[in-house]
């Protein structure tokens, strides 16, 4: 198992082409947020509008409308269980990511079995939080696309079948052999297995032991898939590792991080890796990120 180095920051985030427009950062299709859990679907977002990507919309519970226009104009808005809406979304977008706060009710289910049986496979498909529990619960087969699994050391363990005791790498690796898609095991120095090779994160820490950090992870993940589409998993990778490398600066200061601050911090955290090789300290000074 290899560890992730910075170095896989300065492969993927690369200075924008001056000829482009929205469309050319990619669509995304974040669906989640049930009547309970409405801040994940605030902060995945945030952060895939943070990390980049051109056009961003939420499918979620309505009831999320307000808190979402409020704190995110920047992202559209659909009425997840309007079946018509939903398709219609999931036909015009580049990366869906599914699950944050999604829930486990009835229409849960509902609304991801609609997703599963609409994904093409162009798309980048991001399967997170809910959304995993869901399809190991009820057997779902895995949708159509390049999928990227975000799972915690449980939902692993519900769908792979793993115990967490015995999540080691030759048998994490045969589970994701068997899914077909990247898997991004959440854990202490979280580790990510792709078709071509297996990885480890060296940094992070227990600031990020927050609620919503996974949520915000899932959101980079697909924001970055979106934008940096010709780098396929090493755009997965660059997320990840950037997820963590903003935690620990905030860190420095803060006895947690939260992962609202990752988000609010990303695009000028992005900013310093486009501008050079890292060969520079990264920092925060005054809440802001400093060289």
């Amino acid at each position: 198992m290899k560890d992730l180095t910075e170095q896989i920051l300065q492969d993927v985030i690369t200075t924008r082409p001056q000829e482009s427009f929205k469309g050319t950062f990619g669509k995304v299709l974040l669906v989640g947020g049930n009547h309970q859990f409405g801040g994940a679907i605030i902060m995945a977002a945030t952060a895939a509008v943070n990390a980049g990507a051109g056009l961003v919309t939420v499918a979620c519970d309505l009831v999320n409308r307000t808190a979402l226009h409020a704190r995110l104009p920047e992202a559209m808005v659909i009425d997840f269980s309007n079946q018509a809406a939903l398709l219609e979304m999931l036909n015009g977008v580049d990366t869906i990511v599914v699950g944050p706060g999604l829930g486990e009710e009835e229409q849960s289910l509902a609304v991801l079995k609609t997703v599963f049986a609409n994904t093409k496979p162009t798309q980048t498909v991001v399967i997170d939080g809910s959304a995993i529990t869901l399809m190991a619960t009820h057997q779902l087969a895995a949708p159509a696309g390049h999928l990227v699994f975000t799972p915690h050391q449980m939902e692993w363990q519900r769908l792979s079948g793993i115990p967490i005791k015995d999540q080691a790498e030759a048998l994490n690796q045969a589970a994701q052999e068997k899914l077909g898609g990247t898997v991004v095991l959440k854990r202490h120095h979280t580790e990510i297995y792709t078709a071509n090779g297996t990885f480890r994160l060296p940094i992070g820490s227990a600031a990020q032991a927050v609620g919503g950090m996974g949520d915000t992870l899932a959101g980079m993940v697909g924001g970055f898939c979106a934008q940096f589409k010709e780098a396929g998993n090493q755009a997965v990778l660059a997320a990840v590792y950037a997820h963590s490398a903003i935690a620990d600066q905030i860190a420095k200061d803060q006895y947690i991080v939260l992962p609202t601050q990752i988000a609010t911090a990303l695009p000028s955290f992005m900013k310093k890796v486009e501008q050079g090789p890292a060969t520079h300290h990264i920092g925060f000074l005054g809440g802001e990120l400093r060289c």
